[in-house]
């Protein structure tokens, strides 16, 4: 049973190449949405004034937090909250600069839906497509290709279609199920809330229409029991003096009070005796909530530990293969170390193989280049020095993700999907 709180909510990711609308687009939903407070319009009003313009400057709504990413402050992703009669939003913007794939992945890895902006005067460009890949890569179920400035190419419909046939003829060769395309100008309001009387031509829904009607509710993994341990609660005080509580986020599954379960590493069983969200108790709970879990049994578990079901298990090993993205200046090459980050579980490893790098604009793979330099996205085999237990990123996108830690600098230096 899930509570419509629960899962009306859409996590999208807008991404695209510089200068192509994005900040404008966010803006415009906000805006014709009634979603800006009446300060910040006001605000906006004011500052598009003393830039001499005649409308507002809906960029300027999300690009607020500018001056700290050009002070090298944040260069992270930016979250924007913000809700509909239909559905509650969270957008992460990730910058578009090349520089920038980490943002993309961070803020996409959990996303169901990618947002991507084409300039209708550019087309198709190498980050369109480095977009798409990533999205396709982080099994990004749904993707939305927004053809921008429709109004600086006087709303011509083949220049819509080209643009179409061209992504078209790309995300083939991606693992993409759900594309639409819709031609827009944020600038304007062509098609983002309100529908467009300047293309005629064009049939299909509104941009938010599309992101309150499109059926999310499957995305998750609701099959595989996973639950990773993060903290145990042990206050033992009087009032609780044999609590244990087991607290962590459900990364995949339904979980019940009474049902039989399975502790990993240790291979121990025991049953569900209780399930808590803050003071509530419930009787049931599923990905991705976070929620503390109480067993009949005093068993010993730890940070790091995982809770499943008896006859449904992750895969468990040390030789691991995965696509990785590169983030650090330092190339990743065969023999090095880093730390691993696998749900709440930390452990080292080395890098055995880099198998190829994948030419993103062509799809091809490049054998013969064993160094993956920043940005680079490619297929490598590590080995840990205590098995992981996880399941294949397309099954699951918790417990099939890692990320790369360089021990020195504490920095991380790559995400990568299990296959």
């Amino acid at each position: 049973m899930m509570h419509s709180s629960d899962i009306d909510i859409l996590r999208f990711t807008t991404c695209g190449s510089v200068d192509d609308g994005k900040s404008t687009l966010i803006g415009r939903m906000l805006f014709d949405t009634k979603s800006i407070m009446e300060d910040q319009l006001q605000a906006v009003k004011s500052a598009s004034a003393r830039r001499g313009m005649s409308g507002l400057d809906l960029s300027l709504i999300t690009d607020g937090l500018k001056a700290e990413r050009e002070q090298g402050i944040t260069i992270d992703v930016a979250y924007r909250y913000f809700s509909t009669n239909n559905r509650k939003f969270i957008i992460s913007d990730a910058p578009g600069h090349i520089q920038y794939t980490r943002n993309m992945v961070t803020g996409a890895s959990s996303s169901n839906l990618a947002l991507i902006l084409v300039d209708a005067r550019k087309g198709v460009v190498e980050q369109t497509c480095r977009h798409a890949f990533i999205a396709s890569l982080l099994r990004i179920p749904h993707l939305v290709l927004c053809i921008n400035k429709m109004d600086l190419v006087d709303y011509n419909q083949d220049i819509y279609q080209s643009i179409v046939d061209d992504f078209r003829n790309f995300s083939s060769r991606l693992e993409v199920q759900d594309v639409q395309y819709i031609p827009i100008s944020a600038l304007n309001g062509d098609n983002v809330v309100h529908r467009s009387e300047n293309m005629p031509w064009y049939q299909g829904t509104t941009l938010m229409y599309h992101l309150e009607h499109v059926h999310i509710s499957s995305d998750l993994n609701q099959i595989d029991c996973r639950f990773p341990v993060q903290y145990v609660i042990r206050p033992r005080s009087e009032k609780f003096p044999d609590y244990r509580g087991y607290a962590g986020r459900i990364s995949g599954g339904v979980f019940r009070a009474g049902d039989p379960v399975m502790v990993l590493p240790s291979g121990f069983t025991s049953r569900i005796k209780s399930i808590g969200l803050a003071e509530k108790e419930l009787e049931e709970a599923f990905a991705p909530m976070s929620v503390t879990m109480t067993l009949e049994d005093d068993i010993d578990i730890s940070r790091g530990d995982m809770i499943v079901r008896e006859n449904n298990v992750p895969q468990s090993g040390q030789d691991i293969e995965l696509m990785i993205c590169w983030f650090n200046k330092r190339a990743l090459q065969s023999d090095s170390r880093y730390l691993l980050q696998h749900t709440t579980h930390e452990v080292r490893c080395q890098v055995k193989e880099v198998r190829y790098k994948m030419d993103i604009t062509t799809l091809r793979r490049i054998q013969q280049d064993p160094a993956l330099g920043m940005n680079d996205i490619g297929r490598i085999r590590i080995r840990t020095t205590q098995p992981l237990y996880y399941d294949s990123y397309r099954r699951n996108r918790y417990t099939g993700s890692v990320i790369f830690i360089d021990e020195q600098t504490q920095e991380t230096v790559g995400a990568g999907m299990i296959i």
